[in-house]
């Protein structure tokens, strides 16, 4: 099983410096993690695309660029990238260009997305989100299949037979369908034979068992080889040397985003008794020592018999050096555990 993380680049405000100096600070931060995360053995590091001041970037393949001269076998993706409201002859074309700088180790995670701020800000209208994406998805894979593409549609000016370039190294570019548990986008990534990853943020996991058992299914049916339909999990995780340790730290900014974003989305305040709740075994959250996690990532593939787990270690704006701790009990301790037992069982599939 491949383990890495995923992060969205919170930031910490500070009202006399403003936004820029908080950006600055993260975007350094985050290089380190990045760089930490390739040293430590890590399989995938993903970078999630936001327009909010409370978040640092809003360039994935910028970032990841940065990363790739300073990482060696690393693989690294967005998480997500925001599909329905970006072009994607530009998608492609920025991580063609990170595939190249790191010498064959771009992804893209293409989804939704967290927020909506993206939408109006180039252009477009929120009610089109579906037709949107299924067009823009549409053209992506032709681009990543041919140089030159014939192509028309609705939302973006056709193309006739231009060249796209630069071409990348990997034939073809990975891109993965992220989804939190829509059956009709399970069944799309299924049926267009793309892996598939799932966001499980809330509730029981064994909830999600039967989108990934759908997705599976919708591959089967449109033809496509089972071993290539691979599935990753992500989810909100953290890790310290103690279970107490890990809850501690982790709390207070994960109350706060859940809580803020609540009031945004019409949720109830979190709660300490409602997090406990959440990291114990069969909640959402993989928050605790390093062999809760273990144990937890263990259970869950059991149910999902997943290809990837990838953790958001970073809810909030968490203490830098809390996080590169919890990076490196990942990629020493979790990591090869996980691993280890995955192939004693036999694989993911």
């Amino acid at each position: 099983m491949q383990i890495g993380i995923y992060t969205f680049a919170e930031t910490a405000h500070d009202a006399g410096a403003g936004w820029g100096a908080a950006a600055e600070r993260r975007l350094r931060d985050l290089l380190e993690e990045i760089e930490l995360a390739d040293q430590m053995g890590l399989d995938v590091f993903g970078v999630g695309e936001h327009h909010r001041p409370d978040y640092a970037v809003s360039a994935p393949a910028v970032v990841l660029a940065a990363a790739a001269a300073r990482t060696q076998r690393i693989r690294l993706t967005s998480a997500v990238t925001v599909l329905s409201s970006d072009d994607p002859v530009r998608v492609f074309q920025d991580f063609a260009t990170l595939d190249l700088l790191s010498g064959g180790r771009a992804e893209i995670m293409a989804g939704r997305g967290s927020f909506i701020e993206s939408f109006p800000l180039f252009g477009y209208d929120l009610d089109d989100y579906n037709e949107l994406f299924e067009e823009n998805l549409g053209l992506l894979l032709e681009l990543r299949q041919d140089e030159r593409v014939t192509w028309s549609g609705k939302h973006r000016a056709p193309l006739a037979g231009q060249g796209v370039y630069p071409r990348p190294l990997q034939e073809p570019l990975p891109v993965w369908i992220a989804v939190g548990g829509t059956p009709q986008s399970v069944v799309r990534a299924g049926t267009l034979g793309l892996p598939l990853a799932l966001a499980i943020i809330g509730g029981e996991p064994e909830r999600f068992g039967p989108l990934v058992e759908l997705y599976r299914e919708a591959g089967r049916r449109a033809g496509h080889d089972p071993a290539r339909l691979s599935v990753g999990i992500n989810s909100h995780a953290f890790i310290a040397d103690t279970s107490p340790e890990a809850a501690d730290a982790f709390y207070p900014s994960y109350a706060e985003v859940m809580t803020r974003i609540g009031r945004e989305r019409g949720w109830p305040p979190t709660s300490r008794a409602q997090f406990e709740a959440s990291r114990s075994p069969r909640g959402a959250l993989l928050v605790g020592s390093p062999q809760e996690v273990i144990d937890k990532i263990l259970f869950e593939h059991q149910i999902f018999r997943h290809d990837r787990f990838l953790a958001q270690l970073t809810v909030g704006a968490m203490p830098h050096d809390k996080v590169m701790r919890a990076i490196e009990l990942l990629g020493t301790v979790v990591a090869p555990a996980v691993r280890e037992e995955v192939a004693r069982r036999g694989g993911a599939g």
